[in-house]
């Protein structure tokens, strides 16, 4: 299993970063996108993402569900790009119809889905999620527990990658393995 976990805040550069390193892996990739056109700002951020990419690689929208996605429509892709867990377990709670109270029980299934996908297939994975425990404190209950949980969906995927990269101003910086030991 290859399985890269790139983290960083709004606008740090974590999608172009995660498409530089499909770029080193191969002309075939898979980019699935988790979200959805629920509005026009939201459709005008979908479309500025198309265009950042290359017209050769092959997208799989997928909301939820990740896992089982892939699998289907895997291919002869070499790498994947997941972007991004963050909206994938906003979607939970939306399409998904989850209840808030098994939220963080249906993150850990996708998640596991996610790695479980990730080491059956010879696939690069490369996966994309904010980090969103260095900013503000969410001012509303339902904000502090989405919050947690995709915090600990992050630790959940850092475990099992081979490589983690948090981005800050469009620098990586190498969490695993870790460059200083």
């Amino acid at each position: 299993m290859s399985l890269t976990l790139v983290l960083g805040g709004a606008r740090s550069g974590k999608s172009r970063f995660a498409q530089k390193l499909a770029e080193e892996g191969g002309e075939r990739v898979l980019f699935v996108a988790t979200a959805n056109p629920g509005d026009e700002e939201m459709r005008r951020r979908i479309e500025l993402h198309r265009r950042s990419r290359p017209i050769h690689w092959r997208t799989l929208e997928a909301p939820i569900g990740v896992g089982a996605a892939i699998t289907r429509d895997i291919g002869d892709a070499q790498t994947v790009i997941v972007d991004c867990v963050t909206v994938l377990l906003s979607n939970l709670g939306g399409e998904g119809g989850v209840p808030a109270e098994n939220i963080e029980d249906q993150a850990r299934v996708e998640v596991d889905d996610m790695v479980r996908t990730a080491s059956c297939l010879s696939a690069r994975f490369v996966v994309v999620s904010n980090e969103v425990g260095l900013g503000l404190v969410p001012p509303y209950p339902a904000g502090r527990a989405y919050r947690d949980i995709l915090g600990l969906a992050n630790q959940w995927l850092a475990e099992e990658a081979d490589e983690v990269y948090l981005l800050v101003a469009g620098l990586p910086l190498r969490l695993k393995p870790c460059p200083w030991l």
